[in-house]
């Protein structure tokens, strides 16, 4: 079976083949550092991270690129409101979203451009479009995309130019000779610090945001590209921007697929900065194993919306540990390559080819489980470690994983185990119990076997 893949700009599911055989070049809008990263940020990196794993393991050569957002309105705000500079605050962000992205077990990606080192191409880019009648400079110095005048505007979003013209809340005025029209070059403004300007034919500024991924995709990865991903709300009008801009300046389709993950909802409502409703990475990694919230956003399908709450966490984490306790009770036998002809693996393989379907695969993951469960198979055990390990997942010390968080520390606990089997030698059960009860009220549940006592944490 091939991969298909959704495209939305198709809206269907479509075979997928790169352009060059056996090389997949991919593109996915990464953040905008003037924050910490949130967990819609979380979703989208995890979600990509997972594409490009299972590219990788179908075979193919992978160019991913994830690009940085290093000048933005919001960036100048936040260092002006901050008293540093625009410098200061964006390696500190992104030193924080490398720190986080680390924890969730991502992969860096081939490249990771940052748009300030990138101007030079974004310039070449806005004159080749003023070049063939597609921008302008108006009164107030900005360079702008006349949109009317690029055919086709309206795919990705699948709207008319005159549905996206009711809903423009921009008027005509001197920065614009149409509503829909957008921002390629913005001329400085008075007050703005040295470091967000450049040199242009057409004044000092700096670059608009649409531009920037269209001038970074095209010089890592050509006119022309395999994936082109980034969340929902990207759709419009970023991605449909850039595809007006890079197709407008090349003449050539930007992206073969156009991927979008779903958002992740607080209250039925789109978690964003935006609405004050956002919680960040951190917030959730001081309560929740980062293995924990990677679960979380894997087992639902990366295009639907998927609902955040302690109980969703919860119920994560409880679902992770019964995978975790297979492999702890079942050492994995070594592994050299996967055997796809394996029924477990044909079915994981089926549900990735089919549109990365990682809610199936996570449920072959289940199945192998109980498999370890009931036949103590060290070769089943080996198969659910890599199978997992295509979703980043079941990679961890079992052990670690089924003792973390737990409120006592380790030789505490095994003091009081040490005590327990004591009592037990001495018949006295009352003791033992006492003992038993009181870690199980400090969150610790014992475990007993033929080997021996073994702890784990509740939660």
């Amino acid at each position: 079976m091939s991969l298909r893949i959704y495209n939305t700009l198709s809206r269907a599911l479509v075979d997928f083949s790169p352009l060059t055989p056996g090389h997949v070049r991919m593109y996915v809008c990464g953040m905008t550092v003037y924050d910490l990263c949130h967990l819609g940020h979380a979703r989208s990196m995890i979600a990509f991270d997972v594409v490009q794993r299972w590219l990788r393991a179908s075979g193919y050569e992978v160019t991913y690129v994830r690009n940085i957002t290093d000048i933005d309105d919001k960036i100048i705000r936040r260092a002006l409101e901050g008293g540093e500079t625009v410098r200061s605050l964006t390696a500190r962000m992104i030193d924080a979203l490398h720190q986080d992205a680390d924890a969730l077990g991502i992969e860096r990606p081939t490249h990771e451009p940052r748009a300030t080192d990138y101007v030079p191409q974004m310039l070449d880019m806005i004159g080749r479009l003023e070049a063939r009648g597609l921008a302008y400079q108006a009164d107030g110095g900005d360079m702008n995309f006349a949109v009317r005048k690029f055919p086709g505007y309206g795919r990705l979003s699948g709207k008319t130019l005159d549905e996206l013209n009711a809903g423009e809340r921009v008027a005509v005025g001197q920065d614009k000779r149409d509503p829909l029209d957008f921002v390629l070059w913005k001329s400085a403004k008075e007050g703005e610090p040295d470091e967000v300007k450049w040199s242009s034919p057409w004044g000092a500024g700096r670059p608009g945001w649409h531009i920037e991924c269209s001038a970074m995709g095209c010089a890592l990865l050509g006119e022309s590209f395999d994936i082109h991903g980034g969340g929902a709300d990207l759709a419009f009008p970023h991605h449909e921007n850039e595809i007006a801009q890079s197709e407008g300046a090349t003449g050539q389709p930007l992206a073969q697929v156009w991927m979008h993950n779903g958002f992740i909802n607080v209250d039925n409502e789109k978690m964003s900065k935006s609405l004050g409703n956002f919680f960040t990475i951190r917030d959730v990694l001081a309560q929740y194993d980062a293995e924990v919230l990677r679960f979380f956003v894997v087992r639902s399908h990366y295009r639907s919306p998927l609902a955040y709450s302690d109980v969703h966490l919860d119920d994560a984490r409880a679902a992770l540990k019964r995978l975790y306790t297979a492999l702890h009770l079942v050492a994995p036998a070594p592994l050299a390559q996967i055997d796809w002809a394996e029924p477990h693996a044909a079915r994981f393989k089926a549900a990735m080819d089919e549109d990365f379907g990682t809610p199936e695969a996570v449920a072959v993951l289940f199945d192998l489980a109980g498999e370890v469960n009931r036949s103590s198979s060290p070769q089943m055990a080996a198969l659910l470690k890599a199978l997992g390990g295509h979703l980043g997942l079941l990679q961890g010390d079992p052990q670690a994983f089924l003792q973390s968080g737990a409120e006592l520390d380790a030789a505490a606990i095994e003091q009081q185990i040490a005590a327990r089997a004591a009592a037990k030698a001495a018949k006295d059960f009352a003791e033992a119990d006492r003992i038993r009860a009181g870690l199980l009220s400090r969150g610790i549940v014992l475990k007993d076997s033929a080997a021996g006592t073994t702890w784990e944490a509740a939660q």
